[in-house]
């Protein structure tokens, strides 16, 4: 759809911003709870012998089966929320007027709640296949990755704001300055 374009974009504005996706790697780097649960949860073959998570692995899994995904979710979902909440609490401390947090799944978590105001970055879905290509996942990977979230119109029609990128960056800049306070 374009979160990080958008991310990038605002991040270029000195608007701080932090990627829940980001977060979720880092919460399953080798040593850390959630990797040892996922481990302990899904077999041991979800890491590698070096003992780093086998992503490849774990998405086949996950996205093949609707219960072991809610079952991963369950147990990254909220070391990760933790992470952004204290993230938050440090920017309000030190007065920043605007921040962001980069949410794939904010409305399927019910993250909405604890914001303040809510975007959805949107596009066609033409616009996003070619955006997903250079992944190089198979037909059947994105379809499972896109049912796996709410349908687009359903976060269209639950956010507080819509930025519609089908167009260039300058376009995706004007819609976001609109909406969040630059200093």
């Amino acid at each position: 759809m374009g979160k990080t374009a958008a991310s990038d974009l605002l991040q270029s504005h000195h608007i701080p911003v932090i990627d829940t996706d980001v977060l979720a790697r880092r919460v399953v780097q080798p040593g850390q709870p959630a990797l040892e649960r996922i481990r302990d949860v899904f077999g041991p073959e979800m890491l590698s012998d070096t003992g780093e998570l086998r992503r490849d692995v774990l998405a086949a899994r996950v996205f093949s089966d609707p219960a072991a995904r809610l079952l991963l979710e369950e147990i990254l979902h909220p070391p990760i929320r933790a992470l952004w909440r204290i993230q938050i609490h440090d920017w309000a401390l030190a007065g920043q007027a605007a921040a962001v947090v980069v949410i794939p799944l904010l409305f399927e978590t019910s993250a909405e709640k604890e914001l303040d105001a809510t975007i959805c970055v949107a596009c066609s879905p033409a616009t996003q296949e070619r955006r997903l290509s250079p992944r190089r996942w198979f037909l059947e990977q994105t379809r499972q990755r896109i049912e796996a979230q709410f349908p687009i119109e359903r976060k269209i029609a639950a956010a507080d704001f819509v930025v519609w990128n089908d167009a260039g960056l300058d376009v995706l800049w004007a819609q976001l300055a609109r909406i969040i306070p630059t200093r």
